[in-house]
Parts: structure tokens; C-alpha cells; sequence
């Protein structure tokens, strides 16, 4: 229960940067961290105490067995969280080059 308690807490972090702040750069990071939030919830909602890893065989039982589903999902999540993330970083980039700043209040207010 405290690991879950520790997801959220990384996602109000993560949260908290993303709303709170006005650089761009590090509006990024806390999209980044609520994202590694996410995924580190996913893993650990397939995670079983002493699991075995999810391969069958013909001489071992099906008992405890990790979930691998969650596992691709965080696989799929994480090859898209650095699409967008390089998306996001080169945007920031092309901001910089026009307006000089990576400040959000100044660059709504030049509108140019």
C-alpha cells in the first residue's frame, strides 16, 4: 500500500511542476515525472510477492505468476512518453530561438 502511496506522491510532484511553474523546461520534467508515475504504477499492479516470470512450461504450474500485460503496456508507454518528450524538447528549442526565453508569461505577452 505505501509503494501506491509513493506513486501518488510522484504524481503530485510531477503535477505540481507542470501547474505551478512558468519555465518551459521544467514544465517538461514534470510531464516526464507524471509519466514515469504512471508507468511505475502499472509495473506494480502486476507484481506478485515471490512471482515467477510468465513463461509456460510443460513441468511447471501456473501458480503465481507475474501479470504481462502491465509489463508491455509500460514497454509501449515508454518508446511513446519519448516521442513526445523529444516533441516537446524541440518545441521548447524553436521557442527559444524566436521569443529568447523559455518563460511562459513573457512569451504570451510579445503574441508575435
Amino acid at each position: 500500500m505505501s509503494l501506491y502511496l509513493l506513486c501518488l506522491t510522484l504524481f503530485c510532484i510531477g503535477l505540481y511542476g507542470v501547474l505551478r511553474k512558468r519555465n518551459i523546461v521544467k514544465i517538461i520534467i514534470g510531464l516526464a515525472i507524471i509519466e514515469y508515475s504512471i508507468n511505475l504504477f502499472f509495473v506494480l499492479l502486476g507484481y506478485r510477492f515471490h512471482g515467477r516470470a510468465p513463461i509456460d512450461a510443460q513441468d511447471q504450474n501456473i501458480l503465481n505468476m507475474v501479470d504481462p500485460l502491465p509489463q508491455a503496456l509500460v514497454l509501449t508507454s515508454i518508446v511513446i512518453g519519448l516521442g513526445v518528450t523529444a516533441l516537446l524538447i524541440s518545441i521548447a528549442i524553436r521557442l527559444y530561438e524566436k521569443y529568447g526565453t523559455f518563460d511562459i508569461t513573457k512569451i504570451r505577452r510579445l503574441k508575435g
